[in-house]
């Protein structure tokens, strides 16, 4: 014998569910008009998609995975201020600065021993470094904790300070 739905519709799910989900969507959001926007994406997908839901009693977790998907979608695609140019806009080099085949061999280094990590250390450095993101957007890039985020790159950077390529650093 199947239970029944204890949201025989989905306008009585939103009613019931809209203040804790617009809670899990500011969390992922930097202001609170983002959050509606993105509770909205989020149940407008559930909604598509309420007659294949089995369980429903597992909404909440369906509606979470849509708003994380969503807000990981508009991450990536995002506007980059970029422009191209001719020629790349080098610093001038001020008294004292090392010779730029030297900067050049050290940055290639450090690629090398970036590329040496292990995967999913890999990403995290690039993404925290390179990209420049905090620690909560790299988890939410990622799709892990932001324990998980600041142990790894604390691993990783770790054995980036022990690679022997890099002793020109120290």
């Amino acid at each position: 014998m199947t239970r029944p739905s204890p949201y025989p519709s989905f306008a009585s799910y939103v009613r019931a569910r809209q203040p804790v989900l617009l809670r899990t969507a500011r969390s992922l959001t930097a202001n609170p008009s983002d959050a509606e926007d993105l509770l909205q994406t989020a149940l407008t997908k559930t909604y598509v998609a309420w007659e294949r839901i089995e369980d429903h009693r597992a909404l909440d977790g369906y509606v979470r995975r849509a708003l994380l998907n969503t807000r990981t979608s508009q991450w990536r695609k995002r506007k980059v201020d970029e422009f191209a140019c001719d020629e790349l806009p080098e610093p001038e080099p001020q008294p004292g600065d090392d010779d730029p085949a030297e900067q050049q061999a050290l940055h290639d280094a450090m690629w090398r021993a970036i590329m040496r990590l292990p995967a999913r250390q890999r990403a995290m450095v690039v993404l925290r470094y390179y990209e420049d993101l905090s620690e909560v957007q790299t988890a939410e890039v990622l799709g892990v904790s932001v324990g998980t985020v600041k142990s790894a790159v604390s691993r990783a950077l770790g054995k980036l300070r022990e690679d022997p390529e890099l002793d020109v650093v120290r």
